[in-house]
């Protein structure tokens, strides 16, 4: 698609999971998404903006991927034809052993989900015969065997040994009599993956003859327990975790609040890629191009300097009541600190702003027409902004967070190249504030900033929030002069619940889905004359 800063637009941002549709397989899939993107088309969006959908762990993160390029095999649409060697008898045989209303109810359950879509897939991948098919498997193996071999390799060896945590392996190597079943599961692997691609560039297709751009997110790390960082551990310093120091913002986790977010990210040994011209990051953007129109940098920040931390996430708990002298004792005298440098002195500085503008240059520079934001929010050094306007990444604006010494901008000096939205999926929905208000010194200030940016006043008159707020902060959203107007999916529905809370690993994190189905919302009378609203004000905001 042809995505220019010139025509401003909208989009909604969705997690593929939370979608719903009557006939999924407990989660959403690739024909949700399809569904979806005609609903948000029909309203007059023209982005769909997506979480990462790298193949995740044990604690189903898409922000701790196991995987830099593999593509999560539970997005795959899989029904009897899909793939095509999918036949209907396999489906039945299969789907006969689960309680399919079950699964479909509530949250995702995913080791259920995953399963169910990989004993489908099994199937399939036995019924893999045909010629004309094979060779373009052959085609794809050969053309991505940068990534794929060491991928399929890693993913063999974790089902071998049952577990993705590859330093508590028993098996690296397989015995000589194991060899031919272990080449028949990398080919597996393989398969799924080349399913993977083939339906998620149909779905972007798809998405383009809607005149919808799908938008990606490439998070800033990738899990220690990788395919990546098992077959390059010299590109990764294994010592360190990465994560974000403290902020006033997120007040649901004592840690957070007290040492900030500990991620567990290996960070980046930046001289053994800088020798290797970025090898791995080049092919990790190649990945996405070829399947999102316009991607989304998760914390940008962390190209410059990154906070880390000397200890595994596990070990949280045990570090949460320390002082700061108890700390240092525990580990040596390591603390928490940013990597490569702090930004306290102008020498610190102009290194830490010219490094990340060296790696940011290859990622554009493997981008090709692909565009690209970043999210710069969080404790934002002052030269990151400048840095992203110059480079041509479109920074993020979340209109309650940007006061600056007492001073609110209108959503009318907005850069234009920019992305503006009042929640990402770390923030609590907008509904969830309005309900905490009078609880919540944090919610009354962040619902106050935004009655300032939409120029609204209650004029001593009780405020409804369909009728009177949502309205009011949805028009301003679209008003502004930000290029991308996103809304997230729960802000748009004025629902408020929420996908995760960040900072924590919470059995519910990342298993909430939407409480009714794309054909429900197309139905409500009450979702009808909501985004009747939100049609209205795309138009007259000039975005459709």
């Amino acid at each position: 698609m042809n995505l220019t800063p010139d025509k401003k637009i909208a989009g909604v941002l969705a997690p593929l999971f939370a979608l719903r549709r009557e006939d999924d397989l407990g989660i959403g899939d690739l024909e949700s998404l399809r569904q979806f993107i005609d609903w948000s088309s029909d309203i007059g969006f023209r982005v769909v903006q997506l979480l990462p959908i790298n193949e995740t762990g044990g604690d189903n993160s898409p922000y701790n991927a196991i995987s830099s390029v593999a593509i999560e095999p539970t997005t795959l649409h899989l029904a009897p034809g899909s793939p095509d060697e999918l036949t209907r008898e396999d489906f039945d045989a299969e789907v006969a052993h689960v309680d399919l209303a079950k699964l479909r109810h509530g949250a995702v359950k995913y080791r259920a989900v995953k399963k169910l879509k990989g004993a489908l897939l099994e199937r399939a991948f036995r019924n893999f015969a045909a010629q004309d098919r094979q060779s373009k498997f052959a085609k794809f193996c050969e053309a991505e065997k940068s990534w794929l071999d060491d991928y399929t390799r890693f993913r063999a060896l974790m089902e071998e040994n049952g577990t993705e945590a590859w330093d508590k392996w028993k098996t690296r190597d397989i015995a000589q009599d194991r060899q031919s079943h272990f080449a028949e599961r990398r080919k597996f692997f393989a398969y799924v993956q080349w399913i993977a691609h083939e339906q998620w560039r149909d779905v972007r297709r798809y998405a383009n003859e809607r005149g919808v751009a799908l938008m990606g997110d490439i998070p800033f790390g990738v899990s220690l327990y990788s395919a990546d960082v098992f077959s390059r551990p010299n590109d990764f310093r294994l010592d360190w975790c990465g994560g974000a120091p403290p902020e006033p913002y997120f007040k649901d986790d004592e840690f957070t609040i007290k040492w900030g977010q500990n991620w567990g990210i290996p960070l980046y040994n930046w001289e053994a890629m800088r020798a290797n011209n970025l090898a791995w990051w080049r092919q990790r953007v190649r990945g996405v191009r070829e399947i999102f129109d316009v991607f989304r940098i998760d914390h940008v920040l962390g190209f410059f300097r990154i906070y880390a931390f000397p200890w595994r996430p596990s070990r949280n708990k045990e570090f949460l009541p320390l002082t700061r002298e108890e700390m240092l004792e525990k580990t040596g005298g390591r603390a928490p600190h940013f990597s490569p440098r702090d930004d306290s002195t102008p020498e610190n500085c102009a290194a830490n702003q010219r490094e990340g503008e060296e790696y940011l240059r290859v990622v554009l520079d493997e981008s090709g027409e692909t565009r690209v934001a970043g999210e710069d929010l969080g404790t934002v050094p002052e030269y990151v902004r400048p840095s992203l306007r110059s480079l041509g990444i479109a920074g993020f604006k979340i209109p309650q967070w940007e006061e600056r010494h007492g001073y609110l901008p209108s959503g009318g000096a907005y850069d234009r190249l920019s992305v503006a939205t009042y929640a990402t999926h770390d923030h609590k929905p907008v509904r969830e504030l309005w309900e905490e208000a009078s609880t919540s010194e944090q919610a009354r200030h962040d619902l106050n900033q935004m009655a300032r940016f939409a120029g609204f006043e209650a004029q001593g008159q009780p405020v409804d929030y369909e009728k009177d707020f949502y309205p009011a902060i949805m028009r301003a959203l679209f008003e502004s002069n930000s290029w991308i107007a996103i809304v997230m999916l729960t802000d748009l529905l004025a629902r408020k619940y929420r996908f995760n809370v960040p900072g924590t690993a919470g059995a519910g994190n990342w298993t909430r889905r939407m409480q009714r189905t794309i054909s429900q919302l197309r139905a409500s009378k009450t979702e009808q004359r909501r985004m009747g609203i939100i049609r209205d004000l795309l138009a007259k905001s000039g975005r459709v």
